[in-house]
């Protein structure tokens, strides 16, 4: 589990295919490695992955065919830049919110403009992650946690502070950009509690927005 709270900015120095499945190389900058071991968990651009390997100035994961397949990963090269956090412990401070590190899928930038000493970010998200988003909610893009300001349709709004954008890779953002979001862990459980027993009936097509539809949700 992560806060969204970014801890140092990384860079991707290899990706290396193993079969269906590809190995990353990633230099951790200022990230305190001592207290990290086999086996833990360091969020890469909001995705978790487990350290496989601790090479000196960074650290080696695996990722899945599931993860690329789910995550902006698949276009990344050696050179990127990528938001790091190492997975929170039960002291820490919780500044952002519950971050899984399970991305939901890849959203895309598709605006940018100053206000004041703040950039603002219109994001566009799948239209299935759409009904997960609400105004003030929050949602984690590329790891950081964030808060929404403004929705319109698929699309949402992030205001980004001076130090937000100097601490994380969002600075660089620009329209076209792919990201990955990750939407409230609780909105996801809530709609799959909600199925209550029909959730173990696999011919089942009940969604949330059946629910709606049918008034169960009011």
């Amino acid at each position: 589990m992560f806060t969204g709270i970014i801890e140092a900015v990384g860079t991707i120095t290899a990706l290396t295919p193993k079969g269906a499945d590809i190995s990353v190389t990633v230099d951790s900058g200022k990230l305190d490695l001592s207290d990290v071991k086999l086996g833990d968990s360091i969020a890469t651009n909001g995705v978790c992955l487990t350290v496989v390997e601790l090479t000196g100035s960074g650290y080696v994961a695996d990722l899945s065919l599931e993860t690329i397949q789910r995550t902006a990963f698949a276009n990344y090269q050696a050179g990127q830049k990528a938001n790091l956090e190492k997975a929170m412990l039960p002291t820490t401070r919780f500044g952002g919110h519950m971050v899984s590190g399970h991305v939901d899928d890849v959203a895309e930038v598709i605006e940018r403009t100053h206000t004041g000493r703040a950039i603002e970010f219109w994001v566009k998200a799948p239209d299935h992650l759409a009904k997960y988003i609400s105004e003030k909610g929050s949602v984690s893009v590329d790891g950081i946690s964030l808060t929404v300001n403004a929705i319109r349709g698929n699309e949402f709004k992030l205001t980004i502070v001076p130090h937000t954008a100097a601490e994380t890779t969002m600075e660089s953002f620009k329209a076209g950009r792919s990201v990955n979001l990750e939407v409230d862990v609780i909105a996801r459980y809530l709609e799959r509690l909600m199925l209550g027993e029909k959730a173990a009936d696999k011919k089942s097509e009940v969604t949330m927005d059946l629910l709606a539809k049918t008034g169960f949700l009011g």
